[in-house]
């Protein structure tokens, strides 16, 4: 079998983006019967975010990669069977359960920071792990109110007691519930062989700096340690020991470092054909996306509606392994409306339709209405398609 270039030889631009899309889950057949779970499990790290437009992001994430399936589903993987966890990691991300041990550090640098953007009123955290321990999981508001006012950045007491015991591990997020976190004691939510493990940083960082690597198939230090929001002198002091290899990529400027399993065989197989959350651990990072794909990619969502340029929640379309373009859906009743369409050219109407049919049928969507394209003249092609496809 033909093997890709060793570490001391140039990967080119081209298998660099393969393998990225190979890591990720997204060239090659799916792999159904590990479902949702194994998709976390492959990724290491999938990312959570409050906007919901055709889904929320972390539902966005195994579709990307599986296509449709119950969503039900994967709120199951997520928050039912201890399977999973939420804590910090590239943001707030659901974590599988089996790298608890591995966010240690973490956990410890919480104990030794020495500011807060919130004051912790005396003895509210006692009484908010009182209160767990007696009564079980209970969202904030249940634990004495989530907010002082209406304004969002005004915590109580109690939500910043207990947002501090999640982040040092004495508490966990168990469920999301209207998006609110239910709380409940680490004791109880995590198995007790993981709950007791408490490696050192080196080990802790050593783990994540290789998961990185297998996640992303090749990267900079710079991906690396975005994977994971380290610092760049962490992964310094242990990429040698991580068990990836160093590598040379075709138009990068700076050096990488790749998964050796990754290198073993070319990628092949199938390309997945999708719309992709702006959260999706394939293009989360603005300055990789651009040196693989050579696509620029914003959230618009928190920018001013006048200054938006492609939409509040633009969505790329990955098809054929390359980022051809980007819808900003909405949903009326039973039809997605695709609000503004940005294609690359003639060559991607059939790809866009594609993926905006197939997202639309798995949010239960009969229709799907178009309402403006970048380039008018395309408009009418991809109009004709989506008729074809649904026909």
């Amino acid at each position: 079998m033909t093997t890709l270039a060793r570490p001391s030889t140039e990967l080119s631009a081209d298998e660099a983006r393969r393998i990225a899309l190979r890591a990720q889950g997204l060239l090659g057949a799916p792999d159904r019967r590990r479902g949702v779970r194994g998709v976390l499990r492959h990724l290491g790290a999938v990312q959570l975010d409050t906007i919901s437009v055709l889904a929320r992001s972390h539902e966005l994430v195994p579709y990307a990669r599986l296509g449709a399936m119950a969503r039900r589903s994967v709120e199951d993987v997520y928050w039912k069977g201890g399977q999973a966890f939420e804590y910090w990691s590239h943001a707030a991300c659901i974590l599988p359960v089996e790298e608890w041990p591995h966010f240690a550090f973490r956990r410890r640098a919480y104990r030794n920071r020495p500011h807060w953007n919130h004051e912790l009123p005396d003895g509210a955290y006692e009484r908010v792990v009182k209160q767990l321990r007696a009564e079980g999981p209970l969202t904030a508001t249940e634990l004495g109110g989530a907010k002082r006012t209406s304004e969002w950045w005004d915590w109580s007491g109690a939500k910043v007691a207990v947002e501090r015991a999640l982040m040092y591990g004495e508490v966990v997020c168990v469920e999301r519930r209207g998006w609110k976190r239910v709380y409940d004691l680490a004791e109880r939510a995590i198995p007790e062989a993981l709950l007791r493990e408490e490696p050192e940083d080196d080990v802790c960082l050593r783990r994540l700096v290789g998961l990185a690597g297998q996640s992303l198939g090749v990267g900079t230090r710079a991906d690396i340690a975005d994977y994971h929001r380290l610092k760049g002198e962490q992964v310094d002091a242990v990429i040698a020991d991580s068990g990836l290899v160093p590598v040379t990529v075709e138009g990068w400027d700076r050096p990488a470092w790749a998964d050796p399993a990754a290198l073993a065989s070319p990628p092949r197989g199938r390309h997945r054909t999708t719309l992709l959350s702006p959260f999706d651990s394939l293009i989360w990072e603005r300055a990789r996306t651009e040196r693989i794909f050579g696509f620029t990619h914003r959230l618009e969502a928190y920018v001013p509606k006048h200054k938006r340029i492609h939409g509040y929640f633009a969505m790329p379309v990955l098809a054929g392994g390359r980022l051809v373009g980007r819808v900003d859906p909405a949903r009326q009743g039973r039809t997605l409306v695709a609000r503004q369409v940005t294609l690359d050219g003639a060559r991607a109407v059939p790809a866009v339709a594609r993926a905006l049919v197939e997202g639309a049928s798995w949010v239960d969507c009969t229709d799907v209405r178009v309402e403006r394209v970048d380039a008018p003249e395309l408009r009418e092609p991809l109009v004709r398609e989506l008729a074809s496809a649904t026909a």
